[in-house]
């Protein structure tokens, strides 16, 4: 009992010890009482410089003398928390959330992550670990940058092409993050990346964004004024690319004179990751690494991310470029934030500070997941009432590449949950025994030829034990003594940066080895498929057959090889990975092609069919290299669905049963002949761990769809600019001149809605904002949430603006025959205009107001009216 005291006292005082370095209060800077800003000043002022400069990496070092321990900046919780090592909640991909048009509930969902951030960092304390990225809490989310072209693979990290939107729903994630303390923040929020920044992902390093001053400000900088000035963000990220000829985290527009000047920053600003580099190995603009530091902290740039460039700082100083004062600016500022996290005070004093770690997937975190889930899923077609299907069906054909793919509904920046549910086991959990469930693949997202796994399991054995002897190093060379040796029964591994292989080697600088016997249960042709992350090597039978070694793999990664029966074949397969989580697959089977034909033919006695589809993570993201017809380096070339899934969609449709086309996607995808031809097609984006739980609610009417879409739906590539034009001209539904597929804010429901007594002043002073109401009523017979769109649009053609924009939106649940009546507030902001110089100007003249559940002009059957007013702004 005394041994068990003595040990809860030390542990007790080693965690006090590391959050709050001194108890002792040697110096001012630890005196709790006093203001942060003094406290910040006495710190610095003891620091060497030295001591400053690598303060200002992401990985900043402890400084052991003050007793200031180690802390790594860098960590994400677009979400969900990021990249840890923990399980976790994991929600809707962003794209999915800004389809919900639901602050609230994105504002619960930041401050559930927060929670579940603090309770990880609050382990990495007691651990001593708080040196390790994605343990801190300092996120580097929201994006809010806008999504206006739908080839950018990063837009599915956005919250859409609407400025208002984006700064509404990046103002409330701020909120939520941040928490309500007066004096703590519960995490650090950032918004990136500032500024005028929307792929091409491969030209990022190199790209020169350019753009009117009146596209900048109507367009690109609305949300990040509105967080800067408003939600009072922590953070900014600046950008890879340069804008108007100077890198953005070296901008003298956007950096100092409305960043810091126009609009009075105080917090930090981060590099994007190696953007330092990129001043001076990729945009040529200055000559080496200390002169773009120099000028990266004269613009404000507090941060560097990812490179050591910063460490040339000492270099600028000793050689006049800057001063060391100068350099005080930013390291005052990165401290602040440490300070406002809590970081220097006692836990009893952070309310935050004692969030334990059983918060991670509570049942409350896990619920919103899902509401959040169903909410976001966007119903695009229903002819002939197709959905919601009835439960008692005998027999369900399930295809697709999206339909049992884990990876697909997380998205990207993402966590890892406990549990994940796919489409297939939605569909199965909601239909249990009483219904037949087959499921085939079909076809890959775009082609019909795949790989028809089997399970191998019966046939691998190593060292007496099934499945794979499989040995882990420390570092990527597979050298020494193996850190790891386990016994594993298949190799398919998703790791996150930092998540645990096994105690004591997190899943980055690491190699492995996997050694197995495969025995031949027949003589075939078999295809033995690697697929993995920075570097692999498969040999059969000692000799080399795979080799992807040197990073250039990127893809799965196949070989054949004819196999006799009860014939044995030694199976060894090499990986190393160095930055970033780790991903390795071994898997076999044999190639064939699909006929759709037959296919049919053997479902003839299916009742329906449903397609899951779309494109995936898999193919779009950050900076991504990916040997896909349509795809390119994490964009896409094309936005039209690849071919061989209309062409099965086409022979599903030929059998007379009913088609269901569930499309997960993290942008605007082109699907005419299915928009066309598929009776029911539902946009499930990419849903987070209970995604397949949400699309079985929705098939089959356990609740009603209510998401709207945040991007245009265009109907083909000929719609789209250039990739790398960054005028807004014919760009989103603000600006496109033609009819789109389904526009921004399109959504059907189950039920259907009426609005009326719409009430509104007929004139106003300008430069005054005003109130409005309408009364919606659900003239249907089922529960239902509408989300009601309020558009302003310009009638003085004299003004370049937008030719409709939203400036209010609600979401509203309402019972069969309830009504409700919905306020609105229009504030003087959003009965302005931007001028050609980029300044804001109140408006005067006849503006027309409209709201309904969707677009003025793009009325939808189950939102039934759309009310229209005109108002004159003297």
């Amino acid at each position: 009992m005394r041994r068990l005291l003595f040990l809860t006292i030390f542990t007790t005082i080693a965690l006090l010890h590391v959050t709050c370095p001194v108890q002792a209060q040697e110096y001012p800077f630890e005196d709790y009482k006093l203001p942060f800003d003094k406290r910040v000043d006495d710190l610095v002022s003891r620091l060497t410089l030295e001591e400053k400069v690598f303060q200002m990496l992401n990985s900043a070092p402890a400084i052991p003398r003050l007793k200031i321990p180690a802390y790594d900046w860098w960590n994400e919780t677009l979400h969900g928390v990021a990249r840890t090592p923990f399980k976790v909640t994991v929600y809707p991909q962003a794209i999915a959330m800004a389809a919900m048009f639901d602050p609230a509930a994105l504002a619960t969902m930041a401050d559930y992550s927060a929670l579940e951030g603090r309770a990880i960092y609050n382990k990495a304390v007691s651990l001593g670990r708080t040196n390790e990225r994605y343990l801190g809490l300092t996120y580097w989310t929201p994006n809010i940058n806008i999504f206006r072209d739908p080839r950018w693979g990063r837009g599915q990290e956005t919250y859409g092409e609407d400025p208002y939107l984006t700064a509404t729903l990046g103002d409330a994630f701020v909120r939520g993050l941040q928490g309500n303390d007066p004096k703590y923040l519960k995490a650090a929020a950032c918004a990136k990346h500032y500024a005028v920044h929307s792929g091409p992902e491969p030209l990022r390093h190199v790209f020169n964004a350019d753009v009117s001053a009146f596209d900048l400000w109507d367009t690109y900088l609305p949300a990040f004024e509105k967080l800067v000035t408003k939600s009072e963000v922590a953070g900014v990220m600046c950008a890879y690319n340069a804008f108007q000829g100077q890198p953005c985290c070296g901008s003298d527009l956007l950096m100092t004179d409305i960043l810091r000047k126009k609009w009075g920053f105080k917090g930090y600003v981060t590099s994007d990751c190696w953007a330092i580099d990129d001043f001076f190995k990729n945009h040529k603009t200055h000559k080496d690494a200390a002169s773009a530091s120099a000028d990266a902290v004269f613009h404000g740039t507090d941060l560097d991310c990812g490179t050591d460039a910063y460490k040339a700082l000492l270099t600028a100083v000793k050689n006049g470029i800057i001063t060391e004062k100068d350099i005080d600016v930013s390291v005052k500022r990165l401290f602040m934030i440490r300070f406002r996290l809590g970081m220097f005070d006692p836990p009893s004093m952070v309310k935050y500070a004692n969030t334990p770690i059983t918060v991670l997937e509570n049942s409350a975190h896990k619920a919103h997941a899902l509401k959040m889930a169903r909410a976001s899923m966007v119903l695009l077609k229903n002819d002939s009432n197709t959905l919601p299907l009835k439960k008692n069906l005998k027999k369900l054909v399930v295809l697709g590449p999206n339909a049992n793919n884990d990876i697909s509904v997380l998205g990207n920046y993402n966590g890892t949950p406990s549990t994940i549910t796919t489409v297939l086991q939605g569909i199965k959990d909601k239909l249990g025994n009483q219904t037949e469930v087959i499921f085939e693949q079909a076809i890959s997202f775009a082609s019909d030829t795949i790989l028809h796994y089997r399970n191998l399991e019966n046939q691998l054995s190593a060292d007496g034990h099934q499945g794979f002897k499989a040995e882990y190093f420390k570092g990527i060379e597979l050298q020494g003594a193996p850190f790891l040796t386990r016994f594993e029964k298949t190799i398919n591994h998703n790791w996150q940066e930092g998540e645990q292989i096994g105690e004591g080697l997190a899943a980055n600088h690491f190699s492995a080895r996997f050694s197995t016997v495969f025995k031949a249960l027949k003589s075939e042709e078999i295809t033995f498929e690697v697929d993995g992350d920075d570097g692999y090597r498969l040999k059969v039978n000692g000799q080399k057959v795979l080799d992807a070694w040197s990073k250039n793999r990127w893809g799965a990664k196949t070989y054949k090889i004819p196999v006799s029966k009860d014939s044995t074949y030694k199976i060894e397969m090499e990986y190393w990975q160095g930055e970033g989580g780790a991903k390795i697959r071994f898997a076999g089977g044999t190639f064939g092609r699909t006929d759709f034909t037959e296919l049919v033919a053997r479902h003839r006695d299916a009742d329906a069919f449903i397609f899951v589809g779309g494109i995936s993570p898999q193919l779009e993201g950050e900076e991504m290299k990916v040997n896909v017809p349509g795809f390119n380096g994490g964009d896409r070339t094309s936005i039209m669905l690849p071919q061989a899934q209309t062409s099965l969609m086409k022979a599903l449709k030929s059998s007379g049963k009913p088609v269901v086309f569930v499309m997960m996607t993290g942008s605007a995808i082109a699907i005419p002949w299915e928009a066309e031809n598929i009776p029911a097609i539902v946009n499930a984006w990419y849903g987070g761990q209970s995604a397949g739980t949400a699309v079985a609610d929705l098939l089959f009417g356990d609740y009603s769809p209510s998401g709207r879409l945040p991007v245009t739906f265009y109907k083909s590539d000929k719609d789209l600019k250039d990739f790398n034009d960054y005028n807004m001209e014919n760009r989103t539904y603000r600006y496109f001149k033609g009819k789109p597929l389904f526009g921004f804010g399109y959504g059907l429901s189950y039920s259907t809605f009426n609005y009326h007594n719409f009430i509104l002043p007929s004139n106003l002073k300008s430069g005054k904002g005003t109130s409005l109401s309408v009364r919606i009523t659900n003239t249907g017979k089922m529960q239902s949430d509408e989300v009601a769109q309020l558009y302003v649009m310009h009638n003085n053609l004299k003004i370049k603006s937008a030719k409709k924009a939203l400036k209010g939106y609600q979401r509203v649940s309402l019972a069969p025959g309830e009504s409700k009546l919905v306020h609105f507030k229009l504030s003087p902001d959003e009965l302005a205009y931007i001028d050609d110089k980029g300044t804001k100007r109140p408006l005067k003249g006849e503006i027309t107001l409209s709201i309904g559940g969707s677009q003025p002009d793009e009325k939808l059957k189950t939102s039934g009216n759309i009310v229209t007013r005109k108002l004159i702004i003297n």
